[in-house]
């Protein structure tokens, strides 16, 4: 597929994975490259490091709030909804709602994890074992942030399965085999109903519990006034996809490339003090999320081509994250890449709050497959999420020998 060709936001050019020589000859050709659309518009795709780092850092500039972060056109109720996500916020509202959850996303306090996210790793893999042929997506990675997430949130457990499949379906709205029958939006919705009425139930309780549910429904944020049940129910629906679905995505995409790379999986058993470094090759190699778009406010420039007040501009992580500008053999997966600044976790205000839980999680989760699992082979054809925005599997096939 040639730069003159591809259609970037086209879910089926995804189909067989990401078009990364197409996108680097556009990074060479025209780096601030002009996509139409099937409506009749068009959008900004971004694809060089710096100019992605550039948009990211420039909220004024580029608004994550005023169209949203995804390229297509939502409905009023869908963007009303998007807006309180934090993901979808610009100064000063994002920092207002963001600044009392920091605290609890630190560096430290996702330290404090690593024995209660190693025994959920633990207990899934131990149901793993007991099957040996896996479909690995789903049957094991999946499992692992929705129970992390669950515990952290204070969800029942019996509600785990079904957040994580809220979850999927809110961010794969585009393969009509995740996102079932009905709007392509029913994943969020179900899963911001369920937390309206779960915010409401925990206020009627009244029960002091040390979770995060509870650290939101009685913080203060910018204005002064706490969440309402409904504002919560947004602000539960980025969290908990943020923190289930792209986990789970770098989970299985992490496997699949060392597996398909028998000489780093070699090294990674041989030395797990490795794991860090590969969590962050994985995330830079398969970054879970193809883009976010941004709406400009204003006429401007980046790198000479001038973009239009009103205009979408998408920032693509993936092939960002390939710039042979900033990264050394670009398209080698290597897990001692040092430096490796990838942006996978965004940059500047909007750099993910859950970055220490996530790589927490890909740490230990491979630490723990390995040391189980001394054999580990596809056994079938991997299948890749329809999708312009989720970069990642959603069946793959896999032998776990004890």
């Amino acid at each position: 597929m040639g730069a003159t060709t591809i259609d970037i936001f086209d879910p089926d050019t995804y189909a067989d994975g990401p078009p990364h020589e197409a996108f680097a000859d556009l990074r060479r050709t025209d780096p601030v490259h002009w996509q139409p659309m099937a409506d009749g518009g068009g959008c900004w795709a971004v694809l060089k490091h710096g100019d992605v780092a550039h948009v990211a850092k420039h909220p004024g500039v580029f608004s994550a709030s005023l169209g949203g972060v995804v390229v297509e056109d939502l409905d009023p109720e869908q963007l009303s909804m998007m807006r309180m996500m934090l993901l979808a916020m610009d100064p000063p509202a994002h920092a207002d709602y963001r600044r009392p959850l920091v605290p609890h996303f630190g560096r430290q306090a996702i330290a404090a994890l690593e024995d209660q996210v190693r025994g959920i790793c633990r207990e899934v893999l131990a149901g793993a074992r007991e099957k040996g042929d896996v479909e690995f997506v789903h049957d094991v990675c999946a499992k692992v942030p929705s129970q992390v997430i669950g515990e952290l949130f204070g969800i029942p457990r019996e509600d785990w399965e079904r957040i994580q499949r809220w979850a999927e379906m809110s961010t794969s709205t585009q393969d009509a085999e995740l996102a079932g029958e009905g709007d392509a939006s029913s994943g969020s919705v179900e899963m911001a109903m369920y937390a309206i009425q779960f915010a409401a139930d925990r206020r009627a309780a009244g029960a002091d519990v040390d979770d995060l549910t509870t650290l939101i429904l009685k913080t203060e944020f910018g204005d002064g006034g706490s969440m309402t049940d409904v504002d919560f129910g947004s602000f539960f629906v980025q969290l908990v996809t943020a923190g289930n679905d792209t986990t789970k995505t770098m989970m299985s995409s992490g496997l699949h490339a060392l597996v398909t790379h028998p000489d780093q999986l070699a090294d990674v058993r041989s030395d797990p003090s490795v794991l860090p470094g590969a969590v962050e090759e994985i995330l830079r190699w398969a970054n879970p999320l193809h883009y976010f778009r941004r709406t400009a406010t204003q006429d401007t420039e980046l790198s000479g081509t001038k973009i239009e007040a009103g205009q979408k501009v998408a920032m693509l992580y993936t092939s960002a994250n390939r710039d042979d500008d900033v990264f050394a053999d670009a398209q080698r997966f290597d897990i001692r890449r040092e430096p490796n600044p990838h942006l996978s976790f965004g940059i500047a205000e909007h750099f993910c709050l859950g970055a220490h839980l996530a790589r927490l999680e890909g740490r230990v989760f491979f630490d723990e497959i390995f040391a189980t699992f001394p054999t580990i082979e596809l056994t079938g054809d991997p299948v890749r999420v329809r999708s312009n925005l989720n970069n990642g599997f959603k069946r793959l096939p896999v032998s776990l020998a004890r």
